[in-house]
């Protein structure tokens, strides 16, 4: 209440209009729309939604599916807005199929039908998503809304996401339209720009269809892309179409087909949704009716073309900016390099720190320092600076200082017995230690191919099935009548020398569309691409023949042939990503009488083995040998190659295929839960790849081999040791034999390989149960004996003691009934401490 005596001025001071009020609050609400709800961020491009999502699915992630309303509790976390806002979030992120692997019914984006509710769908992460979108250690924090958990700034996106799945966003006074793009060509684009070349972006869309980007205009704003569903003519009276236009359901295009019927821009008879797995709308035409005419009419006239206006905009250092996808695209491979460049840097730091300890262990007991730790030192503090001082001549040796917390970690390490063996095995950890470093630093001094490979491994890992499902395409140039994909059969007639699709008689090369492009080669090295055609001839002896892929650099021809001149073979790998259509090109010298002897077309790049045989009458000594195709370089197709052999060859079969470039998965057990994972949770079990296995020993004295799936469970109550399988490892067990109350021990090997069987390896019996089970190669226990408050002590090796027997064997008695207790000293335990009469520690090497 204001006072009587002052002034009106006086009294209304410190108070403001309510339209500078107004004006500030329209301000603070706009800010917060564009930046905390609508509009993606840069570096990882999420929305705040949608990162606040993957990092409450990465906290709860163990391998398994969990229910999305438990995702959305968990996402409440962080999240100041409902559950309806988190539910619609996820599931958009679960239709893009790229971040979120899901169960149930998660709706159609085609159909426009809605998921089903939050407690009926389950989710995870995907492997694309837990490989490029996490790592801690990169990661900047902040705090959540209310202060109570830590949330991401941006992910540590080693991706272009955002092209990948697009965006569309409504704020105040602004709105962003991102359109997808390939997650196929996104890599390659990430490649050639890192390599400094030129590269194009087009929008492609998980609902197929076909795309003008004639004015996309890089996605910036003011451009425009014109998309059309696929149209085909099933017969004179009816049309399908196969697809609908990104942004359109079936329901919203029939509804468009009935009102254009009804405002007489097209006759038809009926239209009719016979969509499952794939889309298909009937349209029955009217008597009279032209189909060709019907088909442009339904593009001009109905959602069967839709005009979209992207509108790239982005928040960057809290602002929103305006930028073209291929700026987009150049900033995440930036953003990409320097991450890889800062887990390159933290992989190096942790590197230098482990070789700096193995080294001062390798010196501690190399050089007898240890043996201050037998000194009668007055305090602990002078026995630390004696050690200090016995690492003086050797500090030279190490890359950094010696630390207080460096000697009280020697000192503090469980120190029994020391071998000679155990120096060389420091010695040659050291030496890995320092080929790590080695290739570290050579991959920070190689950045660029160190990211070009990481974008590679991509590809090849997550790349298949993610190839381009909208064709890029001049609407004014199409023939409407030949609207299908593949929509004809290749035949070949290789004798003859002819190809196309009216040779049904012969054989069948592969689904094609009447605008694709046909490679061919020929035994006399000559390569050639021609367009389809009812019956074209390219030439007699053809050895290979296929749909040319323009701009397919994975896929690798390995070729062998003969010289005309010369008559050396020679050997050689190559590409084709570009041609001059019916232009005949020499991939050997072009001599008379060059021919082929081998051939392979590799759609992965592989190098497999073949064996070469000489003429039996030619002069050479080895007439017959394995030739590598992976001891030579890819090049260009024009390339002459490498020398075989110069003596004339009889033939080039294959042998084998080449070896797998993809490296193991590095897989942890969690006994917690009795999963596997990948997040290092729980105990390392090994790397794993091909057709590697687990091994499990339960409680009941059974042991199961299984493969190395995230989504295998194993009983955490009975599951006892889990390991990777080695066939050649001894397998010691100690059970109890109920009948005759004892306790046994035996030694064998699995010679079974089922999957996913129990074999009992101990006497059956009902409350026979398993002690101890190990594959130490040396196992040494402590068997403890007679009366349980003061048991005897024995230390026994196992492998010196018992020998190796069938895995049926009952096995020999260890104890009697009055066993107390077995221990297994285990092998990390690299030394023991023993006292002597006096109170001394007494050290013995390994």
């Amino acid at each position: 209440m204001s006072n009587i005596n002052e002034t009106p001025d006086e009294s209304l001071h410190g108070l403001a209009h309510v339209d500078e009020k107004y004006k500030d609050w329209f301000l603070d609400y706009a800010s917060y729309v564009i930046l905390e709800r609508a509009v993606p961020g840069v570096e990882d491009g999420l929305k705040p939604v949608q990162r606040r999502i993957l990092h409450a699915m990465k906290e709860m992630d163990d391998g398994r599916f969990n229910k999305v309303a438990n995702v959305i509790g968990q996402t409440m976390q962080y999240h100041p807005h409902g559950d309806a806002s988190i539910s619609d979030a996820i599931v958009n992120l679960g239709q893009k199929d790229l971040l979120i692997e899901t169960q149930g019914n998660w709706g159609d984006v085609r159909t426009g039908d809605d998921a089903a509710a939050a407690r009926y769908i389950e989710a995870r992460l995907s492997k694309f998503a837990l490989d490029v979108a996490f790592n801690n250690k990169t990661t900047e924090w902040q705090l959540s809304y209310d202060g109570r958990k830590n949330e991401p700034l941006a992910l540590p996106m080693k991706f272009p996401l955002l092209l990948a799945q697009g965006a569309e966003g409504i704020a105040v006074g602004l709105s962003t339209k991102i359109l997808p793009h390939n997650f196929c060509e996104l890599i390659d684009a990430s490649i050639k720009y890192l390599r400094g070349k030129k590269f194009e972006l087009y929008p492609d869309f998980l609902t197929g269809g076909m795309i003008d980007v004639t004015n996309y205009n890089d996605g910036r704003r003011g451009g425009k892309v014109r998309v059309r569903a696929h149209i085909e003519e099933k017969d004179k009276k009816t049309l399908l179409i196969k697809d609908v236009p990104y942004g359109v359901t079936t329901t919203a295009l029939m509804e468009s087909i009935v009102k254009a019927n009804d405002n007489g821009k097209i006759k038809i008879k009926k239209v009719v949704d016979n969509t499952a797995k794939d889309v298909e709308i009937e349209v029955q035409l009217a008597p009279g009716i032209s189909p060709d005419i019907t088909i442009d009419a339904l593009y001009a006239f109905t959602d069967c073309e839709v005009s979209i206006s992207p509108n790239a905009c982005v928040i960057t250092a809290d602002k929103p900016v305006f930028m073209g996808a291929s700026d987009l695209l150049k900033y995440s491979a930036d953003f990409t390099k320097e991450l890889l460049r800062r887990e390159l840097e933290i992989k190096l730091s942790e590197l230098e720190e482990k070789w700096h300890y193995t080294s001062l262990e390798k010196i501690f007991f190399e050089k007898g320092i240890y043996k201050e730790l037998e000194q009668k030192h007055k305090d602990w503090e002078t026995v630390l600076q004696a050690i200090d001082k016995g690492f003086g001549p050797y500090k030279k040796q190490l890359k950094r200082e010696i630390q207080r917390e460096d000697i009280l970690k020697l000192t503090e390490k469980p120190v029994r017995r020391i071998y000679r063996l155990d120096i060389n095995e420091l010695a040659e950890q050291i030496k890995g230690i320092e080929a790590d470093i080695k290739q570290v630093k050579h991959d920070l001094a190689n950045l660029t191919d160190f990211a070009v490979s990481y974008y590679e491994g991509l590809l090849k890992k997550y790349g298949k099935g993610r190839e381009r499902k909208t064709e890029v395409k001049l609407f004014d140039t199409i023939q409407v009548q030949q609207v299908a994909i593949a929509n004809t059969k290749l035949y070949v007639n290789r004798n003859d020398g002819f190809i196309g699709t009216s040779l049904k008689k012969d054989e069948f090369v592969a689904d094609c569309s009447d605008l694709d492009n046909i490679i061919v080669f020929r035994r006399d090295g000559v390569m050639l691409v021609t367009k389809v055609a009812d019956k074209t001839f390219v030439g007699k002896d053809i050895i290979h023949v296929d749909v040319f892929r323009k701009g397919d650099e994975r896929m690798i021809y390995n070729m062998i042939y003969v010289d005309g001149k010369t008559g050396y073979s020679l050997a050689k790998r190559f590409n084709v990503t570009g041609i001059t259509r019916d232009k005949e090109y020499h991939l050997t010298k072009g001599e008379k009488g060059s021919k082929v002897h081998y051939f392979s077309a590799n759609p992965n790049g592989e190098a497999e083995v073949v064996t070469v045989r000489l003429s039996p009458n030619c002069a050479a000594k080895k007439k017959e040998f394995d030739f590598y195709f992976e001891t030579i370089p890819i090049k260009a197709r024009s390339s002459m190659g490498n020398v075989v052999t110069k003596w004339p060859i009889r033939s080039v079969k294959f042998k084998e295929k080449g070896a797998s470039t993809l490296s193991g998965i590095k897989i942890w057990y969690d006994d917690a839960v009795g999963r596997l994972n990948t997040e290092q949770r729980g105990i390392y079990v090994g790397s794993f790849e091909g057709d590697d296995k687990i091994l499990v020993f339960y409680k009941n004295g059974t042991y199961e081999l299984t493969n190395y799936e995230i989504t295998n469970r194993y009983e955490s109550n009975d599951a006892v040791y889990i390991e990777k399988f080695n066939p050649e490892r001894i397998v010691t067990a100690v059970y109890f034999d109920a009948d005759k109350k004892q306790f046994n021990v035996k030694r064998f090997k699995i010679e079974t390989q089922t999957l996913n069987n129990k074999f009992s390896f101990i006497k059956e019996g009902a409350n026979n149960y398993l002690e101890l089970v190990t594959t130490q190669a040396e196992p040494v226990v402590i068997l403890r004996t007679g009366k349980k408050r003061s048991p005897e002590e024995e230390e026994i090796a196992l492998h010196e003691t018992y020998e190796v027997a069938g895995w049926k064997t009952v096995g020999t008695k260890i104890a009697g009934d009055d066993f107390v207790s077995i221990e297994l000293i285990t092998e990390d335990e690299e030394a023991e401490k023993e006292e002597d009469d006096e109170g001394n520690i007494q050290t013995e090497l390994f």
